[in-house]
């Protein structure tokens, strides 16, 4: 059980960097397609993904905290 929530931490951590880093990345896939035309995610766009990836970075410590715990008690 511990290895499990030690390896959602892991994606939390991999999500939240790739988040943190590149906020645009998934946009084209996920919001592009309903705007008519050429256009670029807007700021706050950007600034709500950056936001996510703080939550998730934050989400993979608790997996990570709650995987060792299990594992060393």
């Amino acid at each position: 059980m511990g290895i499990m929530l030690i390896l959602i931490a892991i994606i939390f951590f991999a999500l939240g960097i790739l988040s943190k880093r590149k906020p645009t990345w998934g946009w084209r896939a996920n919001e592009a397609w309903k705007i008519k035309g050429d256009s670029e995610p807007s700021d706050a766009y950007i600034d709500d993904m950056k936001f996510r990836g703080s939550v998730s970075i934050l989400f993979g410590f608790f997996f990570l905290a709650c995987g060792l715990l299990i594992i060393f008690l």
